[in-house]
This record gives structure tokens, sequence and C-alpha cells, in this order.
């Protein structure tokens, strides 16, 4: 098994009989989520497998029959289709999945993430407080944008969060959240904010065979001050140099629901000839990223690699593809967490991060009410497959 498999300490008895109930915006993800924990169950050998604690600990699938169908009006209902008494119960949604439709009157209508979360809203009400305990897997966080005022306006991140968890929700699992601070929201409650920066480091140096990973060579850049955190704490476990930017914004127009940037500020040491990190925790449009990667170029780097865990495209790939045809970007780092355009897979600058084990990993040490720590601080898994890559061992 995998070396995360073997460090987890999983002594504990489940804390209840593990289910999965993903909504249909999430269904390709839970399908090897799913294939994962099969496996690894097994797999897995325990004097204690056989007892009633462990009752239907190893079975063919932990997904439960669920469904959310719509009226011709719109309207909608949640349906779970078998027991989930006393299950430990993870739900899991994607309310960016816009690919998804439902009949509005004769017409086909585009969910959005509202449509999504009230769908997991009615699956929440269908279990009924039946469930021993809920886990709400929600790898993009509904409204997560929206998650400070700074003018009379709704916050409808905190909104949303403390709306869960008064509906029964014990945790929410969410990946590189847009501010984290939203979960003091639910001070009581379980939040976790979870990083995917080793699966993107991973798949960039399984791609990528010729990368000189030191000060000299590689760089990690933030396009703007709110990734900050992000840029610093790869830098630092690669042992690289981190630079900047800061959006010069024309705060007297509103555009689109936001303040035009009128230039991109750099902040940092030379880049010339030195390969470029560029992390963020969306690509949105794609606008800023490759405003600042067309910076970057200008200052004579030399590769750029972009990461974001959530790949929107809301603009489109077209600014991507000549983008790349202009030499401006090497490679497009994102994951399937949330939906991902067939289109978007067959791009020659694109790779996809696949974080399914991750996710199984994370259901499996939660279903044992074991610690999760050592998962969420993947400095050490990053210091190893680093130094396989250098000694030129296949990642």
């Amino acid at each position: 098994m995998a070396i995360a498999e073997e460090e987890r300490n999983l002594n504990t008895i489940p804390v209840g009989t593990l289910g999965i109930i993903s909504l249909r915006s999430c269904e390709d993800l839970s399908r090897k989520v799913d294939a994962y924990l099969v496996k690894w169950r097994e797999e897995r050998e325990s004097e204690h497998k056989d007892s009633l604690p462990f009752a239907g600990y190893q079975r063919k699938t932990y997904l439960l029959k669920a469904n959310t169908p719509r009226f011709g009006s719109g309207e909608g209902k949640g349906v779970i289709l078998e027991s989930v008494r006393g299950y430990d119960l993870y739900i899991m949604v994607d309310v960016t999945n816009h690919s998804m439709t439902y009949s509005l009157f004769g017409d086909d209508n585009h969910m959005s993430p509202d449509d999504h979360y009230q769908d997991l809203k009615r699956i929440i009400a269908a279990v009924g407080g039946k469930a021993r305990r809920i886990t709400v897997i929600m790898p993009y966080l509904y409204e997560s944008r929206q998650h400070k005022r700074s003018a009379r306006e709704s916050l409808d991140c905190a909104i949303a969060l403390q709306e869960l968890v008064r509906m029964g929700v014990d945790h929410i699992i969410t990946f590189d959240s847009h501010d984290p601070r939203v979960q003091n929201a639910i001070p009581l409650n379980g939040f976790e904010n979870v990083p995917a920066s080793y699966q993107f480091i991973k798949n960039l140096l399984r791609h990528v065979r010729d990368l000189q990973i030191d000060a000299s060579h590689m760089m990690v850049i933030s396009p703007d001050e709110g990734g900050m955190k992000r840029a610093i704490y790869v830098a630092n476990v690669l042992g690289l140099d981190m630079g900047m930017f800061y959006k010069r914004r024309d705060y007297t127009r509103v555009v689109n629901g936001r303040n035009p940037i009128l230039a991109h500020e750099f902040l940092g040491s030379d880049v010339e000839g030195k390969d470029m990190i560029i992390i963020d925790d969306m690509i949105s449009s794609g606008e800023s990223v490759l405003e600042v990667a067309a910076a970057l170029k200008e200052r004579k780097a030399a590769r750029i690699f972009i990461f974001a865990t959530f790949g929107l495209f809301t603009g489109g790939l077209d600014a991507f593809d000549k983008a790349y045809e202009d030499g401006i970007i090497t490679r497009v780092l994102t994951t399937n967490l949330i939906y991902q355009k067939p289109e978007l897979l067959e791009k020659e600058w694109y790779l996809s991060t696949d974080l399914s084990k991750y996710i199984a990993y994370l259901i499996d040490t939660l279903n044992h009410d074991s610690s999760i720590s050592e998962l969420l601080d993947p400095v050490a898994r990053i210091h190893r497959v680093v130094a396989r890559y250098k000694a030129g061992e296949e990642i």
C-alpha cells in the first residue's frame, strides 16, 4: 500500500457504518473515492473485522442510493433510497457543476451553485437526523468568494455554513477556501480547509522531468496579495524564493461586479531565466493569471507553470490556447475536485490533478475517528517526492 496508508493509525473502532451520498454533480469523483475505499478495506487485515462494531466494514460499495428529482415547475426534493440509520455519512457535492440541467417549464435550465446548494440541503433534510454523524465534503466552498463584507451587502458563505450546522451537519471539509477565516462563522463545529499543494507538486514532477528545484532556477509567484500564504508555504517547503503581484485597481468604476484592474505591480527578486510556479486558489475567467504570466515573460522568466485548485474557466479556453501558442504559459494544473469540460482535458497545456485518493484517505481516517493532522500537513510527503525526483526515480 501507499506510504500514507501505512502511516495512518487506524487501530480504532469505526464511528459508524461508512456511507457516502454523492449528489449527481459529484458522481465521477465519488466513484473514484469509493473504489479506493473498497480496495483498502478488502486488503486490510483486522482480527476484529467480523465483530459487531465492524459490521458492514467491507462492502462492494459505500455509495448509497439517493436522488434529487425536479418537478416541471423547477421545484425539487431529496430522496434517500436506503437506510442511513446509525451511519457515519459523507455527502459530496460540486456546487460549480454547470453542465447539469433540469426542466423548467419545458426549457433546459443549467444548474447554478444555488441549485446545487439547495439539493444538498434537501438530502440532509431527507436524512432526518437518523445518521450518527454527517460530514459534508464540498470541495469548492459555496459562496466562498462572498466571504467578507466591504459595504452594505450579504455574507452568503457565513450564512450557508451556519445553516448547514443548524441542519445537523457535524463537519465540513473543503479545499483551498478563498479565505479560510470564514470558518469563524461556525467556531464550535468542525471545518477543515484542505490544501492540494502536495498533489500539484507531485503531478508537475511526474510530467516535467528537467526541473531544477532550487532558488537559482525556480521561483514561486502569488498573483495577488490574497494568495500570499499559499505561495509562501510552497516556496518555503521547496526552498525557493517567492514574489508577488498586487493589483492596482480603478476604484471609481465597477465592471462585472468588481473594480477593474489597471496594472499588476511586481514585488520580488529578479526572475530572469527562472522557471515560475504561479499558485492560486482558482482560475475564474483566467484574465488575471494570464496577465501575471505575461508580465513575468516581459521580465524574461523561463517556463511558467500555473497551479490553481479550481479551474472554472468562465471565459472559455481560447485565451489559454493563445497564451500557450505564444509561449507565455507552459502548463496549467487544476484539480478534478470540480467539473472539468471534456475539451479542457484534451488541451496540450493542461494537466489534471486527481485528488480522489486524498479524499478517500480523509474519509477512511475520519470514519475511524483518527487524527487527520498528518494528512493535512504534507511537508514530509513533499520532501520525499522531491528527493525521489532528484534521484531520478519514477514519481
